[in-house]
């Protein structure tokens, strides 16, 4: 079975789970035999792609000659057009935006025209726009490679996917990792919703990282349940010695928070217990690993409750900076409002580190060797914390089964299922 997936990022360049959960689908696809054809906007050449094709939309040439590229060109202008109705750009933005859409369809006018676009696979203010390039790249791909079904990672890649997918007629697997409602709580971005109920509707089958994320494609976006099947990360092996040689330069126990400092993530819950937890016992330090949108809130929020001498920010940890963090850490929180599943957990708990999550978590579905409580519940979050730095035998019972419990969670188990899921559509 060959395969052809489409994703927006790839080991080691990173900026979540994604990437991750990505590249250990991958690896256990191909440990079960199946051929992987992998597109990403931006590959920088030291990405791991053994076993796989990789390839690099940016240096894809699209042909505008052909006509059924042609076709699909005049149905995605559309939504380059629309992609300018997105916050955070300033007004002289969207008028440089506005001209470029201008310029860029007068120059499909002309007889004969080829070009390549050159995607950043960021994040930035022109996402929309790299979103539907993306998918026009991916409509000359279909057309020349040869495989049996389609699977598109996320949203970002959704529109890839159906461009590939009307292109050459083949199913369509879309991977939901997470929706607009958890990254935004209700005050969704319109576009990113259509976007994703649009790549729903148009997929065959629909692979959801979580029963909890299943309930909210199937609620909040009026999908037909028979259709969307979960199938739970993975952790990687750690493939390597514990860090017995870290050096953690403190005296005092650590709990850290790792993950983007949004929303989504709760880490205002996290900063809140950690209150409640020194107001018991000073002797303790709080990490909070990661950068986003909330992170000058959170700095606000620790100087107002005199939290600066035992509250540390460390900025976005990547590859070996992860494991050295978990290392010299005594407790993992993840206190997330709403997470499809979280896979840092797992990371945690493969070194030996007891962990602290919310009930309202994917990964919550699959643990017993972990604490769970209400994100909300800031009482319940410090008790576990307290209660796992201060009695050692709850703490060496959560790291020994606990690494136990994860080192069967294999992703090739994964990969197994989503076989399943495919064997489905063919």
């Amino acid at each position: 079975m060959r395969v052809l997936m489409f994703g927006w990022e790839f080991p080691p360049h990173i900026t979540g789970g994604l990437g991750t959960a990505c590249f250990g689908l991958t690896k256990g696809l191909i440990k079960l035999g199946t051929e992987i054809i992998f597109v990403v906007p931006k590959a920088y050449g030291d990405e791991a792609s053994q076993g796989f094709r990789l390839i690099n939309a940016s240096d894809v040439t699209m042909d505008f000659m052909e006509s059924e590229q042609q076709e699909f060109w005049n149905r995605i202008k559309y939504m380059e057009i629309g992609s300018n109705l997105i916050p955070y750009v300033g007004e002289e933005e969207f008028e440089t935006l506005i001209e470029m859409d201008e310029r860029l369809l007068s120059e499909q006018n002309k007889s004969v025209f080829s070009n390549k676009f050159t995607f950043s696979g960021k994040y930035g203010k022109n996402l929309m726009l790299e979103v539907s390039r993306y998918a026009l790249i991916a409509s000359s791909i279909a057309s020349q490679e040869n495989y049996d079904l389609i699977h598109a990672h996320d949203w970002l890649t959704y529109p890839a996917g159906i461009a590939a997918k009307h292109i050459s007629g083949k199913p369509l697997i879309i991977h939901v990792h997470a929706t607009e409602f958890d990254r935004s709580g209700e005050n969704v971005n319109s576009i990113v919703y259509d976007i994703e109920k649009k790549g729903m509707e148009e997929a065959d089958r629909i692979i959801t990282v979580s029963n909890l994320t299943r309930q909210i494609v199937i609620e909040k976006y009026g999908i037909d349940p028979s259709k969307v099947y979960t199938v739970h990360n993975a952790v990687e092996p750690s493939g390597r010695p514990d860090l017995v040689d870290v050096t953690k330069h403190v005296k005092e126990k650590v709990v850290t928070f790792l993950g983007r400092v949004t929303y989504q993530k709760g880490p205002d819950y996290f900063v809140e217990a950690a209150h409640k937890v020194l107001k018991k016992d000073r002797n303790v330090r709080f990490v909070m690993a990661g950068s986003g949108d909330l992170l000058n809130r959170m700095v606000r929020r620790i100087a107002k409750l005199r939290m600066g001498t035992r509250f540390h920010f460390t900025g976005f940890l990547a590859g070996q900076e992860v494991d050295t963090m978990f290392a010299m850490s005594d407790v993992y929180v993840m206190p997330s409002v709403s997470e499809p599943f979280g896979i840092s957990p797992l990371e945690a708990m493969r070194s030996n580190v007891p962990v602290v999550i919310s009930k309202q978590s994917g990964v919550s579905e699959v643990l017993k060797h972990a604490i769970k409580v209400d994100f909300w519940d800031i009482d319940a979050m410090a008790d576990a914390i307290y209660g796992i730095l201060h009695y050692e035998g709850l703490q060496k019972t959560f790291a020994m089964y606990g690494k136990e419990e994860v080192d069967n969670l294999k992703w090739e188990n994964a990969a197994y299922n989503i076989l399943e899921v495919y064997k489905t559509v063919l």
